[in-house]
C-alpha cells in the first residue's frame, strides 16, 4: 500500500472512532429516558461495562492495524498509519471545539 492508501484508511479508522463516540454520547445523554430514574447497581455496571467495551473498540480502531503492521516488520507504515489516525482524531476534536465555541 502506498503513504496514502494509509492516510486514506486512517481517515477511516477516525470516522469509526467518531461515529462510535457519537453513538455512546446519544445513549449516555438520553439515559434517562431508556432507563429511568434506577438507583440500582445496575447503573453503575452498565457504566462500567460500557468503559471497558469503549476503550476495546477505540483502541482496535486506533491500534490494531498499526500493531498488526509493526510486528510484520512495516514499522514506517505502522508509524504512519497511527500519527495519521491521531491527527484525523485532533482535527475531529479541532472541529468540536469550534462548533462549541460558535454556539
Amino acid at each position: 500500500m502506498t503513504k496514502k492508501d494509509y492516510i486514506i484508511k486512517s481517515l477511516i479508522n477516525a470516522i469509526g472512532v467518531l461515529v462510535y463516540v457519537l453513538a455512546v454520547a446519544l445513549l449516555l445523554s438520553s439515559g434517562k429516558n431508556i432507563f429511568g430514574e434506577s438507583e440500582t447497581l445496575l447503573i453503575p455496571i452498565f457504566m462500567m461495562t460500557l468503559l471497558i467495551v469503549s476503550a476495546t473498540v477505540t483502541g482496535l480502531l486506533v491500534l490494531g492495524k498499526p500493531i498488526h503492521l509493526y510486528l510484520g516488520g512495516l514499522k514506517k507504515e505502522a508509524f504512519v498509519l497511527l500519527f495519521s489516525t491521531i491527527g484525523w482524531l485532533v482535527a475531529f476534536l479541532i472541529g468540536v471545539v469550534a462548533m462549541l465555541l460558535v454556539k
